[in-house]
């Protein structure tokens, strides 16, 4: 079967891309300008359900608002192509979480008050991670959500090129 070249292509570079974020998620990329607005959303939207879920609601929602165009191009638009596209941003997210996480102990990153944790600033994963007992478990659950992330890049990418040797459908052609 042959590929759609121009899908291939941006697969490839598209998962390439993604890899070297997953190689050093502290470099950041031009999406964290996209997830951080979506993280502080998810503290409001999650905020009607209590303290400990507002907060944690930011990392939720963060990685869960991508998810939704996953689940649109999957499920409605039977855009595998696609939705593997955007499982990469998923990926992404939870990389960009695993940064936050994995400094719920040293609190050196600058939050959006300007200042770190350690200066006052509130951690989400401090907080998170002391009211589950599990701060002294931080490098050990960041390495979870870092595997997780990592591994959603590379299913992603290896869909996304599964997915431009296929032929393009359009589910309502199937469904008539």
């Amino acid at each position: 079967m042959r590929p759609n070249i121009f899908k291939l292509i941006v697969a490839i570079i598209a998962t390439l891309y993604f890899l070297w974020i997953a190689y050093d998620p502290m470099q950041g990329s031009f999406l964290d300008l996209i997830d951080l607005p979506i993280h502080e959303t998810g503290h409001l939207v999650f905020r009607l359900f209590g303290e400990f879920m507002m907060v944690a609601g930011g990392s939720l929602f963060q990685v869960l608002f991508p998810m939704v165009f996953v689940g649109y191009f999957a499920w409605w638009q039977r855009s595998y192509y696609s939705a593997a596209i955007v499982m990469l941003w998923v990926g992404q997210s939870i990389l960009n979480v695993w940064v936050y996480a994995s400094d719920a102990i040293v609190m050196q990153l600058v939050l959006t008050s300007g200042m770190t944790g350690s200066e006052g600033s509130f951690h989400d994963w401090n907080y998170l991670l002391t009211a589950t007992g599990l701060l002294d478990s931080t490098k050990g659950v960041a390495k979870v959500i870092r595997f997780f992330g990592t591994l959603t890049i590379i299913f992603a990418g290896v869909a996304a090129v599964w997915f431009s040797f296929q032929p393009a459908g359009n589910s309502l052609e199937e469904e008539i």
